[in-house]
Parts: C-alpha cells; structure tokens; sequence
C-alpha cells in the first residue's frame, strides 16, 4: 500500500488503482473456470466528450479480462422511442449479460425511463428502481458501481464501517443515495447531506468517515475534519489549467486524515472493476436457474 507523508504524521493513501490491477487479476482466474464469457453492452448517445472517455474506459477493462464489449453509439438527435427499442433487444441477446447506458441523456430523452427499460437482472449499473428497492432493504441486487466500489476500497483496506459515523456529500440517486443505504446496510450510522444542508461541517466534523462526490473543487477543506477521519474523494473536476481534482482539499485536508483518496486513481479505478464484477455476476444468474431465482424473489 502507498503512504503519504504529512506534517502531522503518515496518512495512508486508498490506492484504488492499484488494488483494481489485483482484482482484475482475479476476474482473469475467474474466467478460467467459468462456463460462460461475460458480455457488456455500453450504449453512447451524443458525442460528450466526458462520456466517450468514460466508455473507451469501460471497453478497455473489458478486453484487459476477457469480457465481450459490444458499444453502440447513437446520435444526439435520436428519439427516445428508437433508444428504447434498443434496450428491447439488448434484453432479449442471450449473448448481453450487462446493459450500461452511458450517463447523462440529451434533454428529450426521459432518462428514468430508459433505465426502467433496462432487464433488472442485466442492470449491471444498478441503476433499476428494481435493484435500487432491493438495496435499500438489504437484499440480492446489483449496486451502483461507483458506490459499491467505495465499499469494496473501504474493505480492502480494513476500514471498519459497522458502528462509524458516516457523512456522505451528495445526494444523487447514481452515488449519494445508494451509497448512504450501502453504509447503513453494512452498520454505520449515516448522515446524507446535499445543497440544501445548513451548517455542512456540524455534520462533517463529528464524522469518523467522510465521502464527497458533488463536483466541487475544494468543497472539503481541513477545518470540517476531524482529526484521524478517513476521507473519500468521489469528485473529478477538471480545472482551467488542465489539471485534474476532486472536491476535497487534498494538501489541506491529507494532514488531519487516517486515510485518502487520490484524485484520480481512487475511486475512479473502483467504479469500473465494480462495473465488470457485476457483469460477471449478471452472466452467471444467466446459467445458474436457482441464483436467479433468489435475485428475482
């Protein structure tokens, strides 16, 4: 694991993507044994410029595993009506285990409604009110990638989360919200704060775990941690000058915490090996009729 050192002492770097080399690895061996290659299937509409790296991304992992990657790109100006006839027949390719429709849709489109187009047991970006339902209860689903792979960080490094108090920034239904109910699931005590919460550091500072992803730079500063806090940084913001942050004050804020994310190489690396653990999770209820059966009681 990799150490940073500051003027208050040795804060431990979350290394998310170094531990994402090791799990791939692991997805590798796992498909020597596997009867079935796991197949993904990205849809891109538009040409985001942010949206088209993420997908490459995506791609990338999949051929580094093993994976079967299949991306449709569509026009800005398809309808809505051909982006769900798309989804159709992804569902129903016995060959698509996944379905990610890349995130944000032009404006008309209703993007709640491709999501709920979406087959829940290919949701692999558990985005499906179906799967969203069964998380906040605690039952067999496919979580959210990015917050999934905060939780598997967490574990990696031995971070207790049962019996913590834990502040999350940001209450989006794709992080903040999923996340808060993965944390209380797992015993933490969770407070879920958002544009609207008044006094922001009475929450952060009494918080043995902080995690931010509102797309802020420097939202986090040292004066709302307390001292020994583990922080995770959700944030990527590009700056003018090219340089890419989260929205922690990491100079600042890295001298008062037990642990930190880097911006990038933290959770960003996480996000996309918790994408392919799902897909290979998706592919093997496709073979395995008892496991589906649990995951669509």
């Amino acid at each position: 694991m990799t150490h940073f050192r500051g003027k208050r002492g040795k804060v431990e770097l979350l290394d998310g993507k170094s531990l994402s080399i090791k799990l791939e690895n692991h997805l590798k061996h796992e498909l020597t044994t596997s009867s079935v290659i796991p197949g993904l299937a990205v849809v891109l509409v538009g040409n985001n410029a942010a949206s088209r790296a993420y997908v490459n991304m995506k791609e990338c992992a999949c051929k580094r595993v093993g994976f079967r990657s299949v991306k449709f790109e569509l026009d800005e100006a398809c309808t809505q009506e051909e982006l769900l006839a798309l989804t159709h027949k992804l569902n129903n390719d016995p060959q698509i285990h996944g379905i990610l429709v890349q995130l944000p849709l032009p404006k008309h489109i209703d993007t709640s409604k491709i999501l709920e187009s979406i087959a829940p047991h290919k949701d692999v970006d558990g985005f499906h009110p179906y799967n969203i339902g069964r998380l906040s209860v605690g039952l067999e689903c496919f979580a959210p990638a990015t917050p999934l792979g905060v939780m598997n960080l967490l574990k990696a490094y031995d971070i207790e989360v049962k019996g913590k108090d834990v502040t999350i920034i940001g209450a989006s239904n794709i992080v903040g919200k999923p996340l808060a109910m993965l944390m209380h699931n797992a015993g933490a005590t969770t407070s879920l704060c958002h544009i609207l919460t008044k006094d922001l550091g009475s929450y952060t500072q009494r918080a043995d775990i902080i995690c931010v992803g509102v797309g802020k730079p420097n939202l986090l500063k040292a004066a709302m941690v307390k001292q020994g806090a583990v922080v995770v940084d959700i944030g990527i913001n590009r700056l003018e000058s090219g340089v890419l942050v989260g929205d922690v004050e990491f100079e600042s804020v890295s001298k008062k915490s037990s642990f930190i994310t880097p911006v990038p190489g933290g959770v960003g690396p996480m996000t996309i090996i918790s994408l392919l653990e799902n897909t290979l999770k998706a592919a093997r209820l496709s073979v395995d009729s008892q496991a589906f059966s649990r995951f669509d009681t």
